[in-house]
């Protein structure tokens, strides 16, 4: 299937060397721009591999950085400095438990 992730992954901007469209089936390429040749379907498929595990390797700092982003960190750090507890270091090391890399 053809991606514009695929095809980023091989280098191209969408809008500046290619654009995509569906009809409700499957994804194909509108318009060539790029000066280059354009890639094979295989060649857009296993860039499009390539980019899924990249990111599929990264979940885990996705789903961390949704859990930092709800805890009020100045505020954790702030209080811990003042009165000696330990409750930011542990509300962290809590959500590197549940999200291992």
């Amino acid at each position: 299937m053809i991606t514009a992730q695929g095809l980023k992954q091989l280098g191209y901007t969408p809008e500046v060397d290619f654009s995509l469209q569906n009809d409700g089936g499957d994804t194909y390429i509108k318009s060539w721009i790029s000066s280059d040749v354009q890639p094979t379907d295989e060649a857009i498929e296993a860039a499009e591999a390539v980019w899924q595990a990249a990111y599929d390797a990264q979940a885990y700092a996705r789903s961390r950085k949704a859990a930092y982003d709800l805890l009020n960190q100045f505020e954790m750090q702030f209080d811990d400095a003042a009165n000696g507890t330990t409750t930011w270091i542990d509300a962290i090391n809590a959500i590197k438990q549940e999200f291992p890399k």
